[in-house]
């Protein structure tokens, strides 16, 4: 079959550049194909009762399928050029905050109207963090809530499903450059397109990386993000998570001056397991439900690591280093922050008497076996530092969990449209390397659309 345009990949860029195609009813013929499930089918077997870990589905349901990796995330659009890409280096700053403020405008009309915007404009709390060495970078941030994002997925794709065709559970295999436009290969079929958007989020990065070196497209080694998941008592936590929500802390090293960073922070949220090819690393959710919520507040603490000549493949490196935990852990380890700086590991006896009570079904062990020590004592540091902003964060109750890892794809060379060297091939989303984050994934697909609708 042949469409105008060919979206691969069904996530937040995928389907933000779905939305503003058939915006207008125009007659543009869209297509979606995505390798996971669509959204009802998207099921964890997880179910902390029988199944307590990992099983290694065929297609993962957190990590694929309608809506990407942020379908079961805590739903947070940061609003924000300081941090989640670079996008603004190629589209202009005030261009990206607007699309990004269109983007949560059409989240409020699709199920997200009610949910809380947070802004770090006028808060103390920057004076704070700077009088004790971190760095409270500047946003404002809508919280859907794992809950209520899904709920705008849904609302979303029942709007889309008349206008566009969705392909699910069909990986694509290849994209080939033919004449005046792209064919789209599949296990089974063969489709062609005029244009062709491609935003396969991290877990496609593999798949990224071999079709740039097959079309000849130049890419260029992105860093890793690699540390560990911290949970606490959410009062420890309240007085920034009360104002701010979500906290985005920098802090520099003294002994390395590396940089160590606060992510993804789910106040009264629980902490999750994540498959990305499959090896098991950990992740965080929080619903805007307050039935679902729970007396812990979760983060990431993620030290960044960038690579230099000759070295490239530093996902190959981060994938070491959680492949190591898997092996000791037969998944995700969890480890008492007072164990791990008495140099002993945790056991389920000293688990199951902590004051923390753990939200996620880990291997009690010892981190310390498993991260970098340059990369460890970085997370304790930092640990020090925000003791110092939220007292108690360093008590011995804390809870580490082991290892978190935010693999970025090698950055696609790309220009200021988001297109590549071959006219009509334009790579969006978390897959260009480009953007890290919801709000810039997405304002990536509506950007690239309203590009291509400019040209009809």
């Amino acid at each position: 079959m042949s469409y105008d345009v060919i979206i691969v990949g069904a996530g937040p860029g995928g389907i933000f550049a779905a939305y503003e195609l058939t915006k207008e009813n125009d007659g543009l013929s869209v297509a979606v194909f995505d390798a996971g499930h669509a959204l009802e089918k998207r099921i964890c077997p997880i179910d902390g009762d029988k199944i307590k870990s990992c099983i290694n589905c065929k297609t993962c349901s957190i990590m694929s399928g309608f809506g990407g990796a942020g379908a079961f995330s805590d739903g947070k659009y940061n609003i924000t050029n300081d941090f989640g890409g670079s996008l603004h280096e190629h589209i202009g700053k005030q261009k990206a905050i607007e699309l990004m403020t269109y983007v949560d405008e059409i989240n409020m009309k699709y199920g997200g109207k009610g949910t809380k915007i947070y802004s770090t404009a006028g808060t103390q709390l920057k004076k704070i963090c700077l009088q004790n060495k971190l760095n409270l970078l500047d946003a404002k941030v809508r919280h859907l809530g794992t809950d209520k994002n899904s709920v705008v997925l849904k609302n979303l794709y029942d709007l889309l499903k008349d206008k566009v065709s969705f392909y699910f559970d069909t990986p694509v295999m290849d994209v080939k450059s033919i004449g005046n436009g792209f064919s789209v290969v599949t296990q089974d079929d063969k489709f062609t397109c005029k244009q062709c958007i491609i935003s396969v989020g991290r877990s496609g990065s593999n798949w990224m990386e071999k079709l740039c070196k097959k079309l000849k497209i130049p890419t260029k080694s992105n860093r890793v993000d690699i540390g560990a998941r911290v949970e606490l008592p959410a009062e420890i936590f309240s007085t920034l998570t009360d104002e701010l929500y979500e906290s985005k802390i920098v802090y520099r090293t003294e002994k390395f001056e590396d940089y160590v960073r606060t992510f993804c922070m789910n106040p009264n949220g629980i902490v999750v397991n994540e498959n990305t090819n499959g090896i098991v690393t950990v992740n965080g959710h929080s619903y805007d439900d307050a039935s679902y919520k729970t007396k812990n507040t979760n983060f990431a603490l993620l030290v960044s690591k960038h690579f230099s000549e000759p070295f490239k493949d530093s996902n190959g490196y981060a994938e070491s280093i959680a492949r190591l935990s898997n092996m000791l852990g037969g998944g995700v380890i969890v480890q008492r922050f007072g164990d791990l700086m008495r140099g002993r590991r945790s056991t389920e006896k000293r688990i199951e008497e902590n004051t923390t009570i753990p939200t996620l079904a880990a291997t009690p062990g010892d981190l310390s076996l498993v991260l970098p020590k340059r990369i460890l004592d970085g997370i304790i540091e930092m640990i020090y530092a925000l003791d110092k902003v939220a007292p108690g964060t360093a008590n011995d109750d804390t809870l580490l969990y082991g290892v978190e890892v935010k693999f970025y794809n090698m950055e696609v060379s790309i220009d200021d449209n988001l297109e590549t060297k071959l006219k009509g091939l334009y790579v969006i989303g978390d897959g260009s390397g480009v953007t890290h984050s919801l709000s810039h994934a997405s304002a990536s697909g509506i950007f690239v659309a309203r590009r291509i609708l400019s040209q009809r």
